[in-house]
């Protein structure tokens, strides 16, 4: 398995605040695809910085309170899954896998509490 990216995600329902506070810091909107899962919708935003630093913003109407996780993008989404289960980590509660034609991801936990998203990239 390769990781492909790595960088910050900020889960929240208040997620233009938090796009404004980036905004701020340099960070430019660089994409904003939204992912209907039929019982929510997810607005990610993806920003960068003039030195290559990526964040992800995900606006989310469901999430009881904001988390901070971190985007691990691989190019297997088996190797990874089996690799975090491994280490004990389990999908995040109340959170379903996506399954799109154009990526795979998973949001899970580590046994001490911290998150990580794995999305794969479905290349045609």
């Amino acid at each position: 398995m390769r990781i492909t990216t790595f960088n910050p995600l900020i889960v929240s329902r208040d997620a233009e605040e938090i796009i404004s506070l980036f905004e701020e810091l340099g960070f430019e909107k660089k994409h904003t695809p939204t992912v209907d899962r039929g019982d929510t919708k997810v607005v990610r935003t993806r920003m960068k910085d003039a030195n290559g630093f990526h964040i992800d913003i995900s606006k989310v109407e469901s999430a009881p309170r904001d988390m901070t996780a971190i985007r691990m993008n691989v190019d297997n989404f088996k190797e990874a899954y089996d690799l975090l289960t491994a280490h004990g980590f389990k999908k995040a509660p109340g959170i379903e896998e996506v399954n799109l034609e154009t990526a795979k991801a998973l949001l899970m936990v580590s046994p001490s509490g911290f998150a990580i998203e794995i999305i794969e990239h479905i290349k045609k």
